[in-house]
C-alpha cells in the first residue's frame, strides 16, 4: 500500500511540474493573452528562418471524410466557424471574431481554453474535449492552433515519449491526425495554424519542431495549414516584437511581454490571411476599408 501511494504521489507531482512548466502559466485560470491596440498588415512578409523537419518517417494518411464546400453552406446562409486551441488561439479568435462576425449568417465561437494542449491528455483529453464541445455545439469550420504548451513528454499505450524523441514526433503527429479525422467525420473544415516566433532561441526551436510535424500531416491529409513565421519575423527572419505596421509603415508592438504570445496587433496580423482563407474558401467579400483616422 506504501508503494501504490508512494506511485501515486509521484505521478501527481510529475504532472504538477510538467503543467507548472508551460508558457500558460502555472495560475490555470489566469489568461496571459495580451490585448494591445494598433494596426497591422500581413503584406510582404519576410523569409522565415529554416526549420528542419522532423527526422521520422512520414506516417500513412487515413482518407477523411468527403467535406461539404464553405461556399456552398454559404450559399445556404450559415457558415459556424469555431476556434480551438490554447491560449494562443484565444487570441486569434479575438482577431478572427473582429474580422468575421459581422458577416451576414457567419458566426465565430472560441471553444479555445487556457493550458491545453496535445501533449498531456492526462490533464486534458483534447480529443474527447472536442467531441463533446461539436456534439453540444456543431460548427462547420475548425480553426485549429495548438503547440506552446506541447513541449512535453506524451504518454502513449504504456510509454513515456520524451519531447523531440522519434517516438514523440509519432505520437503527437497520431494525435493531430486523430483530431483531424474527428472532426471530418462530422464534415467540418479544419484549417491549422501555425506557431509564431518566438523570443528564446530554445523555445522557439521547440514550437518549430512542433510546426514541422504537423505540417507533414496536414499536407499528407491534404487539409490546409496557414503558417505564421513569417508574419512574425523581421527581414532576417528572427524574432522582433515590434514590426511595421504596413510596407513602409510605422512600427506596432506585436508581442506580449513573455515573448510568446500576441499583443491585439499581432493576433490582428496572423488571423488576417486565415480570415482571407475563409472569405476565399466560402465565396464571402472583403471587407470594407476601415476609415482613416484623422
Amino acid at each position: 500500500m506504501r508503494a501504490i501511494n508512494a506511485l501515486t504521489a509521484g505521478l501527481v507531482i510529475g504532472a504538477a511540474l510538467g503543467l507548472a512548466a508551460t508558457p500558460d502559466g502555472r495560475a490555470w485560470l489566469r489568461h496571459p493573452t495580451l490585448l494591445l491596440g494598433g494596426e497591422a498588415s500581413a503584406s510582404a512578409p519576410p523569409e522565415p528562418r529554416p526549420t528542419a523537419p522532423p527526422a521520422m518517417a512520414a506516417a500513412p494518411a487515413p482518407a477523411l471524410a468527403p467535406l461539404t464546400p464553405l461556399s456552398a453552406r454559404m450559399a445556404a446562409g450559415r457558415l459556424r466557424i469555431g476556434v480551438f486551441g490554447d491560449s494562443m488561439a484565444d487570441g486569434l479568435w479575438t482577431a478572427l471574431y473582429r474580422d468575421l462576425n459581422g458577416q451576414p449568417g457567419v458566426t465565430v465561437t472560441k471553444f479555445s481554453e487556457v493550458s491545453t494542449g496535445l501533449s498531456r491528455y492526462d490533464y486534458v483529453d483534447i480529443q474527447a474535449k472536442t467531441r463533446r464541445q461539436i456534439e453540444d455545439q456543431p460548427v462547420d469550420v475548425a480553426v485549429l492552433m495548438f503547440g506552446t504548451n506541447d513541449a512535453q513528454g506524451i504518454s502513449l499505450d504504456g510509454t513515456v515519449h520524451a519531447f523531440g524523441s522519434e517516438g514523440w514526433k509519432a505520437a503527437y503527429a497520431k494525435r493531430v491526425t486523430d483530431l483531424v479525422t474527428l472532426l471530418r467525420g462530422r464534415d467540418v473544415a479544419v484549417y491549422w495554424v501555425g506557431l509564431p516566433r518566438m523570443r528564446r532561441d530554445g523555445f522557439d526551436e521547440k514550437m518549430g519542431l512542433i510546426n514541422a510535424v504537423v505540417e507533414e500531416r496536414m499536407t499528407a491529409l491534404g487539409v490546409p495549414y496557414i503558417e505564421t513565421l513569417r508574419l512574425t519575423s523581421d527581414g532576417d527572419g528572427a524574432y522582433a516584437a515590434y514590426l511595421a505596421d504596413r510596407p513602409g509603415g510605422r512600427k506596432v508592438l506585436m508581442r506580449a511581454d513573455d515573448g510568446i504570445h500576441m499583443s491585439m496587433a499581432g493576433y490582428l496580423r496572423i488571423g488576417r490571411p486565415v480570415a482571407q482563407r475563409l472569405r476565399h474558401d466560402a465565396g464571402i467579400g472583403a471587407p470594407a476599408a476601415a476609415p482613416v483616422q484623422g
